[in-house]
């Protein structure tokens, strides 16, 4: 069975703020789960235009075959500038959102499946936004769906089709980060 895995970076960088883990170590497990090799891992997340020299460095390690990283194909998007008013206070604040994640990750989950390149696709995401391209795959394409994510905010949008929860939360110590130093793939790196 052809598994890809598709990763929305930015969930992942939140949830390792609280328990950093090491993304070899973390595809080494979703490997063991998977009962075999994963075909193809990609790694979706922006970036801004300048990213700075270790953001730079982690998409790179992140590319890196194994052992020395987990080899990933790595997409990056933009991050785009946005100033609002709040309508209760009118104060005015500035704050960036990703541009183009989410679409990114539904195209390619909709057409690697067309592709019959995937015969499971595991997602490790938090959106329920992705609910239409999974519907998509499951009911029209007959795609095994893995999810992988936390306990904490994993929607339920996308638990009542996966085939498989994976629970991030359930992985530990396995993909634990050893220790602060670059080059180790802690989620808090990128």
């Amino acid at each position: 069975m052809k598994t890809v895995w598709i990763v929305d970076g930015a969930y992942l960088f939140n949830y390792g703020r609280n328990r950093p883990f090491d993304y070899l170590k973390l595809k080494a497990e979703m490997t063991r789960l998977n009962g075999g090799p994963i075909y193809e891992s990609y790694y979706l997340n922006s970036t801004p235009d300048a990213a700075t020299e270790s953001q730079n460095a982690f998409h790179s390690w992140l590319k890196s075959a194994p052992p020395r990283g987990p080899k990933m194909r790595v997409q990056l998007y933009t991050i785009k500038d946005l100033n609002t008013t709040c309508p209760n206070c009118s104060h005015a604040f500035h704050r960036s959102v990703q541009k183009g994640v989410d679409v990114g990750i539904a195209t390619l989950i909709i057409k690697l499946a067309a592709q019959g390149v995937y015969d499971r696709l595991i997602l490790s995401a938090g959106d329920g936004d992705f609910e239409d391209a999974i519907t998509y795959i499951k009911s029209e394409l007959h795609k095994e769906f893995w999810l992988h994510g936390a306990m904490s905010n994993l929607s339920t949008d996308l638990q009542c089709y996966a085939d498989h929860v994976l629970w991030m939360d359930d992985m530990h110590p396995a993909i634990d980060k050893d220790k602060p130093s670059y080059g180790s793939g802690s989620a808090v790196s990128a």
